[in-house]
This record gives C-alpha cells, sequence and structure tokens, in this order.
C-alpha cells in the first residue's frame, strides 16, 4: 500500500510575487520532507506551449538551487477553480500565493486569492510583502473565544518547533465586547501556559479597539513578526464580499505572511463572535 507524499503547492503567474511565495516554501518543504508543486493556470489568449515551457523552466531552476523535489501542474481554465481542484486531489500541506499589491473590485467579486483561502481545504499562507526573514523568530497568534480560534494553537506550535520560533499570543477584543474580557484573558493565558509547557517560548498581550484587522497588523509590526496565524470562515455570504470581513481585510493589508486555517464544521453554540 503506498503511502501519500507530502506536497506543498505553490501557484504561480511567474510574476515577483508569486516567486516571492515560491521562495518562502522552501524552509518548510525542507522541515516537512515536502515536494513542491508549482502550479500555473492560463486562460484563454495565452499560449500553451509558451507557459508549459516557463513552469518547466521555473521548476528546473528551483530544483537545482535548492534540490527540493518540484513537480508541475499546467491546467487550462479559471484559476481559482482550477487551483481549488488541485488542493483537493493533492491534499497538501500547505498553500502558499503571493499577493499583488492592489486588489480591483472586479477580483474581489471574481476569480482571486480571497476566495481561494476561504474555500481551500489546505491552510494557505499569503505573502504580500517583498522582504521576508528567511525562517521564522516571531509567530504572531491573535485569539478569541470561539471554538475554531482554538485550532490555530496547535498549529502555531507545529510551525515554532519547525522553526525554534517564539509565540505571541494576542487577545484581541473589539469595543463593545468587555463583558468577555475576563473570559478571553483567563483563556490566554492558558494558552500562553500550555505552549510553554511544550518547550516553547510565548507570551501575551490584550489590545482593545474598533478596527480588529488594523490591530492586529500594527502589533505584528510592533513584534516585527514573521507570520500571522488567523481562521477563515467556511462559508461566506454576498453582503461580506462587498464589506469584507476582518480576515479578508488583515489579509488586504498586512505585509506580514498570514497562515489562514479553514475551520472544521462543527455547531458552535458559543455566543461570542470571531472577528476572524
Amino acid at each position: 500500500m503506498s503511502t501519500k507524499e507530502n506536497s506543498i503547492l505553490v501557484p504561480t503567474d511567474f510574476q515577483e510575487q508569486s516567486l516571492i511565495a515560491l521562495s518562502q516554501s522552501y524552509n518548510l518543504a525542507r522541515f516537512t520532507n515536502s515536494t513542491i508543486y508549482l502550479m500555473h493556470v492560463f486562460e484563454k489568449g495565452e499560449e500553451k506551449e509558451a507557459a508549459e515551457k516557463k513552469l518547466n523552466q521555473l521548476a528546473k531552476e528551483t530544483q537545482q538551487k535548492t534540490s527540493i523535489e518540484i513537480k508541475t501542474i499546467l491546467e487550462e481554465g479559471n484559476p481559482f477553480v482550477e487551483i481549488n481542484k488541485a488542493i483537493d486531489r493533492l491534499e497538501p500541506l500547505l498553500v502558499f500565493v503571493g499577493l499583488n499589491s492592489t486588489i480591483s473590485s472586479k477580483a474581489i467579486l471574481g476569480q482571486n486569492s480571497f476566495r481561494m483561502v476561504r474555500e481551500s481545504s489546505s491552510p494557505v499562507i499569503t505573502i504580500k510583502g517583498k522582504v521576508h526573514r528567511d525562517g521564522c523568530k516571531t509567530i504572531l497568534l491573535p485569539l478569541d473565544l470561539t471554538k475554531e480560534t482554538r485550532e490555530k494553537v496547535g498549529k502555531a506550535i507545529e510551525f515554532a518547533k519547525y522553526f525554534g520560533a517564539k509565540v505571541q499570543v494576542l487577545s484581541v477584543l473589539h469595543k463593545g465586547q468587555e463583558v468577555y474580557e475576563n473570559k478571553l484573558l483567563s483563556y490566554s493565558n492558558q494558552v500562553k501556559r500550555f505552549i510553554q509547557e511544550k518547550g516553547i517560548a510565548c507570551g501575551n498581550k490584550t489590545v482593545r479597539g474598533k478596527n480588529i484587522a488594523e490591530l492586529v497588523v500594527n502589533y505584528a509590526k510592533e513584534i516585527d513578526a514573521d507570520l500571522i496565524m488567523i481562521m477563515t470562515k467556511a462559508e461566506v455570504n454576498l453582503k461580506e464580499f462587498f464589506i469584507g470581513t476582518t480576515a479578508q481585510q488583515l489579509i488586504n493589508m498586512s505585509t506580514v505572511p498570514v497562515l489562514s486555517i479553514r475551520p472544521m464544521v462543527r455547531k458552535d453554540t458559543t455566543t461570542f463572535t470571531s472577528p476572524f
């Protein structure tokens, strides 16, 4: 019986930001003994032979430079649809996506990375900034009281062990939710102790304000974080496409890479609404 290989998926359009995302995948590929799948989706009007040549050349150069096994996927069609098909087929440990600095309104409503992040069955790391540390020293872990947010803790520990990184827990309280403050602080301290018991350096802090995404992004800059971990909702309604959820705002604002984890499907009876 064959064992399924570990894999990391990196969609590429051959532009600078997707190449930056590719470079950020190397360390995780080594730590997890993963094959990197380079994927390009060409649309109507793009020559298949030219796209295939560029993809194969990039794969060859990457494998020679890193000694990591590189495989390629070339598909025609809607990038969002084809990438998600590949995710369902490969079940990669991670997906690395390079985001452009500006997102048009057409993209937000159409075939864009935010939809892919929301609907991906695998965790997605979005890379927007141009300059990143080779490795990871500080992981920012924003917490609230929902059951889903607890799923991030195990992933934070996993990444911290890979990189020898510190985890900084951030309790985020939206103005008007002060009634939950004591409960959130207690939970934050529990998480801090739990992470420390795993032999990982961990601190915690509480921030309050109206714009949760802005609070998190600003604090990530303050502590020079290398990665922010958030949860994304499994479903999205039409209204959210227009007003944007906190997770989408954070991904769009942050020059620090953001790891988005889709929560497991469950019945949540909590009355505390997650900002993520």
